[in-house]
């Protein structure tokens, strides 16, 4: 787990407190990104995938069969389904998704900006039509994802929302998933594992009370 902090250049006493939190698992969906990319666009210039560069470099990950992006991916894809409990199927329409939308490196940028993009509405949108939905106890994770699920759901086939903005947003996450090409059920696990992983997040309190 010493790894993950390394990754984010985290000091030790910092480890502790938020070695495979939500910032950790951001890190590593983006490796995962750049080493589908690499491996389906045959890259092999890590200057363009800075995050994969330091993953490769930080746990000195072997190049397999002279092509970057084989040995990583398998990598990072291991330690997010032990770490976090991914299943196959998240992975699988990533990999579809990168496959429709880039056959260049000039399409990497694009790309990854339009999943921020979808990603920054999605979430925010989420915490705003769940709001106390989601200050329930992780011991309800269950509850908590149908509710997720259910949400989404609205999110891709609701149109009568009375706030224009609500409207506007649910527009812009349709029009994102459609190039993107993510499911429901990817998006609520996207989901669902994030706001788990807020939830274990430590307070600014807790933290200045460690000091």
């Amino acid at each position: 787990m010493g790894i993950i902090a390394k990754l984010l250049g985290k000091a030790p006493q910092e480890e502790t407190v938020r070695v495979g939190g939500m910032e950790d698992f951001m890190t590593l969906i983006r490796v995962y990104y750049q080493a589908v990319m690499a491996m389906q666009m045959g890259i092999s210039n890590l200057a363009v995938l800075p995050d994969l560069r330091i993953f490769k470099q930080t746990l000195h990950v072997p190049t397999v069969n002279n092509k970057l992006g084989i040995g990583e991916r398998k990598r990072c894809r291991t330690m997010l389904m032990d770490v976090y409990g991914m299943e196959d199927n998240f992975f699988k329409e990533i990999d579809a998704s990168i496959k429709r939308n880039c056959r260049n490196v000039n399409d990497i940028k694009n790309y990854l900006l339009m999943f921020q993009g979808f990603s920054q509405d999605l979430m925010m949108l989420m915490g705003n039509l769940m709001q106390w939905k989601f200050r329930m106890p992780s011991m309800f994770h269950k509850a908590l994802r149908g509710m997720t699920a259910k949400t989404i759901h609205q999110i891709m086939t609701k149109n009568d929302w009375r706030d224009d903005n609500v409207r506007r947003t649910c527009v812009n996450i349709r029009q994102y998933q459609m190039r993107l090409g993510y499911s429901e059920a990817w998006m609520t696990e996207y989901v669902h594992r994030i706001v788990l992983l807020a939830k274990k997040e430590p307070k600014p309190k807790d933290v200045d009370e460690k000091k």
